[in-house]
């Protein structure tokens, strides 16, 4: 009795030893645990992707005649711009750096196609702003699927989730919008 008790004191004493100065030994691993390089590309993807549905977004108001597209526009400015923030936290708090919008993503739209958008108006933006939204949500779908696939934060996962559930949704609702 007295070894185990005996090896139980020294089993307690190494662990709450080792754990008076977890911050001073161990910060460096400790903070960025609980990420790979699958949840960094996520974050620094998906931040320039959701900026470049924002953009389309802003455009609705001055231009659609439909109140389904102005409805749909106001909505994702209240999902993505938030999310933008938390993902912005999340590579701050991982040290990695933003990256700057990628056209070659999935889903994103090139310079000539946001002119055309920005130079589009009434039934003619509401139509070029579904397809250009679809296209874009798709591509969104995508890049949260390889997160879901290569990704080990369970928050980037959670948020991964939460954009495939709500994008392909309005993916369906756009499709019912076009003629």
């Amino acid at each position: 009795m007295r070894k185990i008790m005996g090896g139980l004191l020294l089993a307690a004493t190494l662990l709450t030893g080792c754990g008076a100065e977890p911050h001073e030994s161990h910060g460096a691993a400790t903070e960025q645990a609980g990420h790979n390089q699958a949840d960094v590309e996520f974050a620094r993807m998906m931040i320039p992707h959701h900026e470049g549905a924002l953009e389309m977004a802003k455009l609705a108001p001055e231009r659609s005649t439909d109140q389904r597209v102005l409805d749909l526009a106001a909505r994702i400015e209240r999902a993505q711009d938030p999310e933008i923030r938390q993902m912005r936290d999340w590579l701050t708090r991982w040290g990695a750096p933003a990256a700057p919008m990628d056209h070659s993503m999935p889903g994103a739209m090139s310079h000539d196609d946001m002119a055309m958008l920005e130079h589009a108006t009434g039934a003619e933006f509401d139509q070029r702003f579904l397809r250009m939204m679809i296209e874009h949500h798709e591509g969104a779908v995508e890049m949260a699927r390889t997160e879901l696939a290569q990704g080990t934060n369970a928050d980037a996962k959670a948020l991964a989730q939460r954009i495939i559930d709500t994008q392909q949704a309005e993916i369906t609702e756009m499709r019912a919008m076009l003629p």
